[in-house]
C-alpha cells in the first residue's frame, strides 16, 4: 500500500464528507499550502538497517533482519507559533536466516533542520510484527507531532525534514527531545 494512497483520502473535496455536525469549536488551526510544508528527504546511508546475530557485521548467514525506508509524504498545519508536520514513510521489514515470527522494534529518527541548524530530532521506537513465514511485510511509520517553530511569515525555506533509521541504536534505546 502506497502512502500516498493512505493520504489521498485525508484530502477530501467531497462536501458532505467535511461538515461537521454539532462539532465543539477547537483552536483554529490552518492548513498549509505544500509549497511551504518542507520537504522529507530519506538520508540515503541509514535508509537501511541491518542486524545481525552473535555481534557478526556483514554475514548474510547471520542476518536477523533488514528493514528499509523507502516512500515518504507529509501534510502540514500551522498555529500562530507553530508549524506542526505530520510524516510518514513507507517501509520493508525482511528477515533473514536467523529470523524468528514477532515483533521488531526499529528505531526511527525525524530529524528538522534548518539551514546548518537543527531545531527538531526525535527518536520513536517504532513495533513492527514479522508474520510467520513472511517473505517481509511492508510497514507505514507515522509521527505526526513534528512541531517547528514558525519563523515570522512562516517556515524558513531552508527547512527541510530528515528521516532514518537511528544509527546509534544497538538495541532500540529511547532518545526523544528536542536539541538546539
Amino acid at each position: 500500500m502506497s502512502v500516498l494512497a493512505v493520504l489521498a483520502g485525508c484530502n477530501s473535496s467531497n462536501p458532505s464528507e467535511s461538515m461537521a455536525v454539532n462539532a465543539p469549536a477547537a483552536q483554529a488551526v490552518t492548513p498549509v499550502v505544500q509549497a511551504t510544508c518542507p520537504p522529507i528527504t530519506i538520508l540515503d546511508g541509514t535508509a537501511v538497517r541491518r542486524v545481525y546475530s552473535g555481534g557478526a557485521k556483514d554475514d548474510p548467514s547471520k542476518l536477523v533482519y533488514q528493514a528499509s525506508l523507502s516512500d515518504t509524504t507529509r501534510s502540514c498545519s500551522m498555529s500562530d507559533a507553530t508549524l506542526t508536520v505530520n510524516v510518514l514513510a513507507q517501509g520493508r521489514l525482511v528477515p533473514g536466516p536467523l529470523s524468528k515470527p514477532g515483533r521488531v522494534t526499529l528505531p526511527i529518527r525525524v530529524t528538522v533542520k534548518d539551514g546548518d541548524g537543527e531545531i527538531f530530532s526525535q527518536v520513536t521506537n517504532f513495533p513492527v510484527d514479522l508474520p510467520a513465514g513472511a517473505a517481509g511485510t511492508q510497514f507505514i511509520f507515522n509521527n505526526p507531532n513534528v512541531a517547528i517553530p514558525n519563523a515570522p511569515g512562516g517556515a524558513s525555506r531552508q527547512t527541510n525534514v530528515f528521516i532514518s533509521f537511528d544509527e546509534g541504536a544497538g538495541t532500540a534505546g529511547s532518545k526523544k527531545g528536542r536539541r538546539g
